[in-house]
């Protein structure tokens, strides 16, 4: 599950300089974790951003688990 949702992912020096977005987008991870640091909620962001899906927001926790241990 976690590499599925990892999958969701995309890194690309072309997309956003190069930060990690969630695929098919230009929502950078950084963005949704900031948002949700703020006490945001997952259901106010796909509110904000209707293209994305619950395992968009699952995958940003994830790669950021990934990338902080």
């Amino acid at each position: 599950m976690k590499q599925a949702l990892l999958n969701r992912i995309q890194i690309n020096p072309k997309v956003m300089i190069g930060k990690p977005v969630i695929k098919g987008t230009r929502i950078p991870v950084e963005l949704i974790l900031n948002m949700l640091s703020q006490g945001i909620s997952v259901e106010e962001i796909l509110r904000e951003y209707p293209h994305l899906i619950r395992e968009d927001i699952q995958a940003a926790v994830a790669f950021n688990r990934r990338e902080s241990s």
